[in-house]
């Protein structure tokens, strides 16, 4: 069985009407019509003047085993606390290597000046294994952010000794899993301080379980997850507080569901002051497990309106991005899907029921013809309404082919927002023209603290993308660094900050997009408001501090325990 069956095929011959024709009206006044007339690029690929020389690789050769086409992801990260984020890439290698050298992951140092070096060997970041993605938190609770490598495989995760260098303590931690690891991400399950950690599967995948798949045009291609069917089942490891964890998968009730696990994203959905877990699938339905106190979940996908989409049918579901797109409060989801399905926008009502909004967003249609994987929703032009970037790549052979010499490869997406949960297709996915690759993992940091975001992609079998943002910005930003008493990213605090009147939710977040995880410190556009008011951190534990008034246009640090306390 092919990667696209017939019935996906039909999305195809859609009629036209689900086409993005609307014209829409910027709020500040703008026709978007008149800026695409005079469109300037919103980014530029700068990863070879910078110095970040990686290509990633699927295999010493192509054997169409399906781990090969779904690596691999990346992390921003201050590993050295020097106040620049450096780059974590994971690299997938070879299943079977035998004794030739294949290449490793690499850690990135941010060195200031816009470059980067490699210090992944002084840094004793070994990485063996088949990687897929990485996730980034201070789990021992000691100032540094650790680094948490998923595999085809044992899983691997390194303690940040603080001196520029890691240590596998894997073993001593008990997270060494042992399955088809993807996303992965720290978070407060409990309200008690420590970070536990929630690893999702995707297939129970041997070699001896390959079959000869092949494409509509009898080409071998890729086979379908489902052709293997063994989905797999999430893992949540609770921390003891002192950096050792215990697997209480089954006693949280995560073996309710089993799932072709990809994507992942954890907030508070419902408000109700404890961090959910949303977990997509490929080929299955999703699952959003509430969180229910004292390490219990149940997955309410179903019943909240988020486990398929508006048709009843269960989505390919790669790259996951949990935010408050319509600036309502609350968290909304977009999921990237397979090509001939659409992306799919859920909006929620406040109480944790999702809409699906996906036709009348603007992002439906322009998604049909691609499989979208890493993504990314953040203000790139600093105008106040959030806009969405999408990496896609193909897993399986179609037509039109947009480059000889790599088959997969297709176009990354911009989408400007518009306003009211609407969003327009930016020209060339906001670069001076279209840049193919066949992408996985997408990340955004502010890598040169100018107060813009970028984005770096991690190509299947290609070279490392770096897009500066050299966007016409139209109006104010901040960045915020939100960090515990220790001294690092409080991971799961909210933030309501009051610009002008204007409230903004954000979460304090890195675990997103696939595979992968962005730069923890909060960024916002401010649009005209020159000022923030007032900032309310809630964290984990329920305690609440305010913090302000600040002024824009500059980076502030919210440390715990120095704002204003409130009940």
């Amino acid at each position: 069985m092919n990667r696209a069956p017939l019935a996906r095929s039909i999305w195809l011959s859609l009629p036209v009407w689900l086409c993005a024709c609307e014209r829409n009206t910027h709020p500040n006044g703008t026709d978007s019509s008149a800026d695409k007339q005079a469109f300037a690029p919103w980014f530029e690929d700068v990863a070879g003047q910078c110095g970040l020389d990686f290509t990633h690789m699927r295999g010493l050769r192509q054997r169409y085993w399906f781990p090969e086409l779904m690596g691999s992801g990346l992390c921003w990260f201050d590993y050295d606390g020097d106040g620049r984020v450096d780059l974590f890439v994971v690299q997938s290698g070879d299943l079977e290597p035998g004794d030739q050298t294949v290449p490793r992951s690499k850690l990135f140092r941010n060195l200031g000046d816009g470059r980067f070096a490699d210090v992944t060997e002084s840094a004793g970041l070994s990485t063996p294994g088949f990687g897929m993605g990485c996730t980034v938190a201070d789990c021992d609770g000691d100032g540094d952010v650790d680094l948490y490598v998923t595999n085809v495989g044992a899983n691997i995760l390194y303690r940040n000794n603080g001196d520029g260098t890691f240590t596998d303590v894997t073993a001593d931690a008990g997270v060494g899993d042992m399955g088809w690891g993807t996303s992965a991400g720290f978070f407060d399950c409990e309200g008690d301080g420590d970070l536990d950690l929630w690893v999702v599967n995707y297939v129970r995948w041997r070699k001896d379980l390959e079959i000869a798949c092949k494409s509509p045009y009898g080409e071998r291609d890729y086979c379908s997850p489902n052709n293997y069917n063994a989905p797999s089942q999430c893992v949540l490891y609770i921390n003891d507080g002192q950096g050792r964890f215990r697997d209480e998968s089954s006693a949280s009730g995560l073996a309710a569901a089993f799932g072709n696990g990809l994507g992942l994203a954890l907030c508070d959905f419902d408000g109700d002051g404890r961090i959910d877990v949303y977990v997509s699938n490929d080929g299955m339905a999703n699952q959003l497990w509430m969180n229910r106190g004292d390490s219990k979940f149940v997955d309410e996908a179903l019943m909240r309106g988020c486990a398929v989409n508006a048709n009843g049918a269960a989505e390919a579901s790669m790259g996951t991005v949990a935010g408050d797109f319509d600036q309502d409060g609350d968290v909304d989801l977009f999921i990237t899907n397979l090509r001939g399905e659409t992306n799919t926008l859920y909006s929620n009502d406040g109480q944790g029921r999702m809409r699906d909004h996906s036709a009348r967003s603007g992002l439906a249609a322009a998604s049909l013809q691609f499989t979208g994987f890493g993504d990314a929703l953040a203000d790139f032009d600093h105008d106040g309404i959030l806009d969405l970037f999408v990496a896609n790549g193909r897993v399986s052979h179609a037509k039109p082919v947009f480059s000889e010499s790599d088959i997969y490869a297709e176009p990354k997406q911009l989408f400007r927002g518009v306003g009211d949960l609407r969003f327009e297709e930016v020209a060339h996915g906001g670069l001076a023209r279209a840049l193919l690759g066949n992408s996985r993992g997408l990340a955004v940091a502010d890598y040169d603290d100018d107060g813009d975001l970028d984005i770096a992609v991690n190509e299947n079998n290609g070279r490392l993308r770096l897009l500066r943002n050299v966007s016409a910005k139209r109006g104010h930003w901040t960045k915020l660094s939100v960090l515990d008493i220790a001294g690092a990213p409080a991971l799961g605090a909210r933030l309501a900050i009051d610009v002008g009147g204007r409230i903004i939710h954000r979460d304090v977040a890195v675990c997103s997009s696939y595979c992968s995880a962005g730069d923890a410190r909060v960024h916002c556009g401010l649009g005209a408001v020159s000022v923030l008011e007032h900032i309310k951190v809630r964290w984990t534990d329920g305690s609440r501090e305010h913090f302000g008034p600040l002024p824009a246009d500059r980076i502030h640090e919210l440390r715990r325990g120095r704002g204003r306390s409130t009940r």
